[in-house]
């Protein structure tokens, strides 16, 4: 996704913290607010692709918001988290628009598995591969290979690659692929970007063979496509 981001709708705030580490170590981009007020203004500012939500909040309701935000068209996937365990609590949340109910305390691995399948049901209408030149991105699986070869990538340089396969052939900014990944947390003034492109260069590049991925001087950085030809015999012998 390249960065899939999410929203977190939480008060607590050594859970709101944890969560944000942990789902920002499985690859996503997150974005935390301690209130429905907190979490109307981040919606109205950036593009979500599921919303994670508390409803147990400081002043609205966690509910109410939801089904507010269903009433005016929001369709974002919304994973409810809750200490709320009775059945009829269940019932209400996913009547009032949640997608799926997880009661605290919960594990990890649970709700990474959880918002995983959200996020999949979210792709159901677009490809779940994604293929530029020979990299191919399998995104429901978060693996990726080049030439038919799998690539050793962590989630935050498989977030890159992904960003950079997705706009293959166009010219992107540093700062593009920084808000993308790393969302808020990005610094324009760090050289976070160079760093993870350059350890993407040293993985998928091939010996030999033209660089993939291309510096555009005063623009960016572009996957190229259509390689050209490269016969290493002939370079050899010049």
């Amino acid at each position: 996704m390249p960065a899939a981001r999410l929203l977190v709708v939480e008060d607590e705030a050594k859970l709101a913290a944890n969560l944000k580490r942990g789902l920002g170590e499985a690859g996503f981009a997150v974005d935390i607010a301690p209130s429905a007020e907190a979490a109307r203004a981040a919606l109205s500012r950036n593009g979500y692709d599921l919303m994670l939500l508390d409803l147990r909040l400081p002043g609205q309701d966690g509910l109410e918001f939801l089904v507010e935000l269903r009433a005016a068209g929001a369709v974002l996937p919304v994973l409810i988290l809750t200490a709320r365990d009775s059945t009829d609590e269940l019932v209400r949340g996913l009547d009032g628009g949640g997608d799926d109910y997880l009661t605290k305390p919960f594990a990890f691995s649970e709700l990474l598995a959880r918002v995983r399948a959200l996020l999949r049901r979210l792709l159901a209408a677009d490809s779940l591969v994604l293929e530029a030149d020979d990299i191919v991105i399998d995104t429901s699986r978060r693996v990726a290979s080049r030439g038919g070869r799998t690539l050793d990538l962590s989630p935050k340089e498989l977030m890159v690659l992904e960003y950079l396969v997705r706009h293959a052939g166009l010219a992107v900014t540093r700062d593009m692929i920084g808000e993308a990944v790393w969302g808020k947390d990005y610094n324009a003034m760090s050289n976070i970007v160079e760093v993870f492109i350059n350890r993407l260069r040293q993985k998928i590049e091939l010996v030999n063979q033209p660089p993939l991925i291309v510096t555009i001087r005063g623009a960016g950085y572009m996957l190229r496509l259509e390689l050209p030809a490269y016969n290493s015999k002939t370079r050899g012998s010049e």
